[in-house]
């Protein structure tokens, strides 16, 4: 079963012709190092991009930046081809870049041959097209046989936005939570989704063997034994459960092989079907930059969270308070997740996870009334004051549920754009308090009402002709004014 949480595109082209800068400009990010040098980039890099600013009507999407494809696959560049390949694999869409300035050459050819054999939509860009004329740049590049040419210069910007909305629109448009929810099969729509997630050889697939209580999936000794998102239907005492075994991700320096297709895609997208998602870290090893990524992914996605410190029957009670101090200064801002240290291998602690997947899905899944929603709100305001902006007060007046899973407060007031990072954290851990919401965090979205001036305004300016006539005979005194006025400047 192939799950597809959106569309995925994956830039492939020489070496320097602007694939990392185009990834930039796309996710609104810097996480592509971009540099005049070629072959800078040697590992895919994931990215997630939004179109649109409306966020009822934006359309999401993923990104993927590969290495440069130079055609001698030696060495190094061995190793980047083989990355790039799986890139295009994972991607519903390729965006084959060229270089506008330098024309085609030997080595777009080259690329060209191959994409045309992997049986993937390939759209061709035209890349720093912003010093030339973009007609004369593109016209020795449509022998390469490409019927869809995009000119832009992904520098400064130009053309990018036009591109990716002409992408998006052959992809069917569909609020993410419908989509996401139609692409997953009736047997496990009625059942609380369990994604279990972490780096390579934490025991996420023993977990699950250990609650199934038979060897459902291949569970083996070796970083990159599963190598895809597998949904297994579970019925407990009454309730039904979707365990989902994910692929272990870790950093893509370790990565060895091309036969490890696993991705980050694959893990994005179990969060993403989840309900609660369980974070298996190794009690062996120290928290890694790997774990923080992988917990930053989990609440991107606004998913409740339960997080299990597993293989720690084989540890000492030094070691074990070493551990959980490493917990409280790494980890402070996951004080709403509850924590458990298991042995998934011996199965101990691992009946106390159900409490703490039960009390989050319900808390992500709580129904509140406005009313009792603006009263928390209330409450919140006497408590601590919003601050003062330019000598006026911050004004929220009422909130009401938004969603759910992940659990959304709206809240509508006046100049709610200049609310401080600190008083929106204040207002999520107040409404997680209050509502005693376990292991699930708090979204909160504000909505400013239209500003009644702005509507005289614009009543104003659609006034006819007759009606300025006879404001200026009103007020006679201004058109001398004017007229006095040009006077003394000639």
């Amino acid at each position: 079963m192939k799950l597809v949480m959106k569309p995925v595109f994956a830039l492939v082209g020489r070496p320097n012709v602007g694939k990392s800068t185009l990834f930039n400009r796309l996710t609104k990010s810097r996480d592509a190092l971009v540099a005049d040098f070629p072959g800078l980039t040697r590992d895919r890099k994931y990215g997630q991009g939004v179109l649109g600013l409306d966020e009822e009507q934006n359309r999401s999407y993923l990104v993927i930046d590969t290495g440069g494809l130079s055609g001698d696959d030696v060495g190094i560049d061995e190793y980047m081809a083989n990355q790039t390949w799986l890139a295009v694999d994972e991607a519903n869409t390729v965006l084959f870049m060229v270089d506008g300035r330098e024309g085609l050459t030997a080595a777009d050819h080259l690329v060209a041959d191959r994409l045309r054999r992997v049986g993937k939509t390939v759209y061709l860009v035209v890349n720093k097209t912003d010093a030339v004329d973009p007609d004369q740049a593109m016209a020795d590049f449509y022998q390469l046989g490409f019927k869809d040419v995009f000119a832009i210069a992904a520098a400064h910007g130009r053309g990018v936005t036009s591109m990716i909305s002409k992408l998006l629109e052959t992809f069917p448009e569909a609020d993410n939570e419908e989509e996401d929810e139609s692409r997953i099969p009736l047997e496990y729509k009625d059942s609380i989704r369990i994604a279990f997630v972490g780096r390579p050889n934490v025991g996420k697939s023993t977990l699950i063997n250990r609650i199934m209580g038979e060897e459902r999936v291949v569970a083996f000794d070796k970083p990159g034994t599963t190598r895809d998102s597998i949904y297994v239907p579970y019925e407990r005492d009454g309730q039904k459960y979707t365990l989902i075994d994910t692929a272990g991700v870790r950093r893509r320096g370790k990565v060895k092989e091309a036969i490890e297709t696993f991705s980050i895609i694959k893990t994005l997208s179990a969060i993403e079907h989840s309900h609660v998602v369980v974070m298996l870290l190794d009690a062996h090893e120290s928290i890694t930059d790997q774990d923080a990524h992988l917990l930053g992914l989990v609440l991107d996605a606004g998913r409740s969270l339960v997080i299990a410190i597993n293989k720690w029957d084989g540890l000492d009670e030094y070691q074990r308070e070493q551990i959980k101090t490493k917990l409280e200064v790494k980890l402070p801002f996951l004080d709403f997740a509850d924590k458990h240290f298991i042995s998934a291998l011996h199965g101990t602690g691992v009946g106390h996870l159900y409490k703490s997947v039960h009390d989050a899905y319900d808390s992500t899944m709580i129904k509140v009334s406005t009313a009792r929603m603006t009263r928390i709100l209330q409450s919140a305001l006497d408590a601590h004051a919003p601050p003062m902006i330019a000598g006026r007060r911050i004004k929220l007046r009422y909130a009401h549920q938004g969603g759910n899973n992940p659990f959304t407060v709206i809240i509508h007031g006046n100049q709610t754009k200049r609310i401080p990072g600190s008083y929106k954290r204040y207002l999520m851990n107040y409404f997680r308090e209050t509502l005693k919401l376990k292991g699930t965090q708090v979204r909160i979205e504000f909505k400013t009402g239209d500003n009644p001036f702005e509507v005289k305004k614009e009543k104003r300016a659609k006034l006819s002709p007759s009606q300025l006539w006879r404001q200026k005979r009103k007020n006679p005194h201004k058109t001398s004014a004017k007229r006095s006025k040009k006077k003394k400047k000639k």
